[in-house]
């Protein structure tokens, strides 16, 4: 934390104050669009219930009509999206960071990957995974069932609908949310991945409608997949206890979920939903390696090599096919229009949930591990326990079959009911279940909070009372849906509720391409740092490297010759009419105050060039008698971050050359770039660099 102690006075220039001492504002409800999404989910679920008859007619009317008429849209956009978030993380762009230049991963990749699978994936991969490849086999969408052709593609189908397709509208949401928030300093939102297009309207109306759109489609795309869980979770419950299948059992498992969910969300996401994350990942890895060694272990291996093969080389035309010629309508309605609306309706809760576990990592880094980690583990899980299943209904099962085609909540039980220990399997996947139930709609709920508030800053959460609420409307909204037609009328409305936001994806992609081709093509520090070393001898510049600096040392540093420079600087810019500050402030992990100067251009990015104090430490003596000293890092912060080196020692002229090389270097990389006053603004306030440096201080 930063306590003001000192500000310099020139008579020329203006001056900043740094100030932390004033309480963190909480957040707030964003009452036009918390209204508006909550009038529209409360709305369709009392006319769902008051009329579930004409509900159903009108909802089917209106997918049929969707289906026929924009089926296309969504064949084109996801493969449209999946293009662009491979050319970002294949370019040049790949190396930007979802943050400052220095910062680095908060959670460990076994963690993060733990927190991506379990938010981006829900209790409707258990539903699948058996009655997906079962229903290709038997009822393909092209050619005749039962064939050995239509057991290979069984498997590939239900792995498209599941693949990378789906998850690069998460890496494309969450890095452009990540992007502008953490690297700009704009709120994490929908509207503020939006400004460089629609400039100051997505403060205003637009913009609300934007969250709108964004908050019912999520609210929709939660439904659809605690409705499949609410399905199965009462179907096991009467495999294991007897339980009847009737609506009392589900309204009671609707508040069990949504109870488990409300405590996990308030929890936040380090503790809740982190925890729950890595223990549903570690469950899910167990049950699949359980059905893998109990089976055919030889046939079920072979088949995820030969499932990954026919993957890639059918994809591109599965990618793109929109059956033309003859239009098979119910299976594209149940299976890719669905699937492709419904992974459309989780994109803003996921992509923003992503974004927050995603600080400090590469757009390379953050895109490749969202569609390729997840897509394995799918693929193994799909290949698994799909070829399992179809494999049972070859070899004679015909009724296993029926049931898991025309009552696809029983056929994970049935598949495992034919291994040993069923009865202790089917509990393990009942908790497996439950948890992949919580995990989606706490996160869930979390990020619809968020949506609908204004946040102080990127790292916090809507208030309490508002998580809650939408936990409570997805519940409702669940059982509504399975009054008024059940699984049937979920995906009918996932289908409608997402058409609006493949809109928004669109403008997703052209304000993060506009964006990017703001950051220089040629890494501004090594330019930089070319041109100081002709400032510097080498051997000063070898002496600085290897000495360490006190606390005391550093602190006079500042007073003597950095501050003066900066000072130098602003009033010969100041001379020129340039809009100038020059602020100070304490840091508190080192005792040594830090210089900030930012000079605003018109239009464009401001420039900084920020002396900050990072705390480190040093080990001296031999072997036997080492011991750790704290030593102090004057290190250059640049408006996109560390600049990752240490300016202690350097004469004030050279200090001043250093200012002026990356001046120059700034203004050479903003000259045809324009951006928006909202990013002006947030990136001039002062900045604290701390939370950047996630090992803590001091740090070695």
């Amino acid at each position: 934390m930063k306590t003001p102690v000192r500000v310099a006075k020139p008579e020329s220039i203006g001056t900043t104050v740094l100030s932390t001492t004033d309480a963190v504002p909480p957040p707030r409800t964003n009452w036009r669009v918390f209204l508006a999404s909550a009038g529209v989910i409360l709305g369709i679920t009392c006319w769902a219930m008051a009329a579930p008859e004409s509900a159903e007619a009108v909802i089917g009317s209106a997918v049929q009509w969707a289906s026929e008429k924009l089926g296309w849209v969504y064949i084109v956009t996801l493969s449209v999206v999946l293009g662009f978030v491979v050319f970002i993380a294949a370019s040049r762009y790949g190396s930007v960071r979802l943050g400052p230049d220095h910062s680095r991963p908060k959670y460990k990749l076994g963690t993060w990957t733990a927190m991506l699978f379990a938010a981006g994936i829900g209790v409707d991969l258990m539903f699948y995974a058996v009655t997906g490849p079962v229903a290709q086999y038997l009822a393909p969408p092209e050619g005749p069932g039962g064939t050995l052709d239509a057991a290979r593609q069984s498997v590939v189908w239900t792995t498209f609908h599941y693949g990378i397709s789906g998850w690069s509208l998460y890496a494309l949401v969450g890095a452009a949310m990540g992007y502008f928030a953490y690297r700009y300093k704009l709120p994490l939102g929908i509207r503020a991945v939006i400004y460089p297009i629609l400039g100051k309207r997505v403060h205003g109306r637009m913009g609300d409608a934007i969250d709108v759109a964004a908050t019912v489609a999520t609210v929709f795309g939660l439904t659809a997949s605690l409705g499949i869980g609410v399905i199965q979770l009462n179907f096991w419950l009467t495999y294991l206890f007897g339980l009847p299948q009737s609506v009392s059992v589900q309204i009671g498992l609707v508040l069990l979920g949504v109870g488990m969910a409300t405590v996990s969300c308030v929890s936040g996401v380090d503790r809740g939903i982190r925890r729950l994350s890595e223990l549903n990942f570690l469950l899910a890895v167990a049950l699949m390696g359980y059905v893998l060694m109990a089976g055919k272990t030889t046939m079920l291996i072979d088949s995820v090599v030969m499932n990954l093969g026919d993957f890639i080389s059918s994809f591109p035309g599965m990618a793109l096919d929109t059956f033309a010629m003859d239009r098979p309508d119910d299976w594209m309605n149940s299976w890719t229009l669905f699937f492709w609306a419904w992974w459309i309706a989780w994109s803003p809760f996921v992509g923003m949930f992503l974004a927050r576990i995603s600080r400090g990592r590469t757009l390379r880094e953050f895109i490749c591990g969202v569609l390729v980690v997840p897509f394995l583990f799918t693929l193994l899980w799909i290949s698994i326990f799909g070829n399992s299943a179809v494999d049972a209904v070859r070899s004679g099962a015909t009724e296993f079959g029926d049931i898991a085609m025309n009552a696809p909540e029983q056929g994970f039980y049935m598949l495992l009911d034919q291994y040993p220990a069923a009865t202790f399997i089917a509990g393990l996947a009942t908790f497996t279940g439950l948890l992949f139930y919580v995990t989606s709609a706490d996160s869930g709920a979390l990020m619809m909070s968020n949506l609908t508030s204004y946040t102080s800053h990127n790292g916090q959460d809507g208030p309490k009372w508002s998580r809650i609420f939408w936990a409570l409307a997805v519940g409702g909204l669940t059982l509504a849906m399975l009054f008024v037609g059940g699984f049937a009328t979920i995906q009918y409305m996932t289908i409608i509720m997402a058409l609006p936001f493949t809109v928004i994806l669109y403008l997703i992609m052209i304000s993060l391409y506009r964006s990017l081709r703001q950051e220089p093509p040629v890494p501004q520090d090594a330019a930089v740092a070319r041109s100081r070393g002709k400032h510097r001898k080498w051997r000063e510049r070898l002496a600085r490297t290897v000495a360490a600096c006190t606390a005391q040392e550093a602190a006079e540093y500042m007073d003597g010759v950095a501050e003066p420079a900066l000072l130098e600087v602003a009033r010969e810019l100041a001379g020129f009419g340039t809009r100038i500050s020059v602020a100070t402030g304490q840091v508190a992990e080192t005792g040594v105050r830090q210089l900030d100067l930012v000079i605003e251009l018109e239009g464009q990015l401001p420039f900084r060039y920020q002396i900050y104090p990072v705390l480190q430490l040093v080990s001296r003596g031999d072997g036997s008698g080492r011991r750790h000293e704290e030593t102090v890092r004057l290190e250059v912060f640049s408006v996109k971050g560390g600049c990752g080196y240490d300016i202690t020692g350097m004469p004030q002229e050279q200090l001043i050359n250093d200012v002026v090389d990356r001046f120059e270097a700034h203004v050479a990389a903003q000259r045809f770039h324009q951006v928006s006053e909202d990013m002006v603004e947030a990136l001039r306030r002062p900045c604290d660099w701390s939370e950047d440096y996630p090992d803590a201080h001091p740090r070695g």
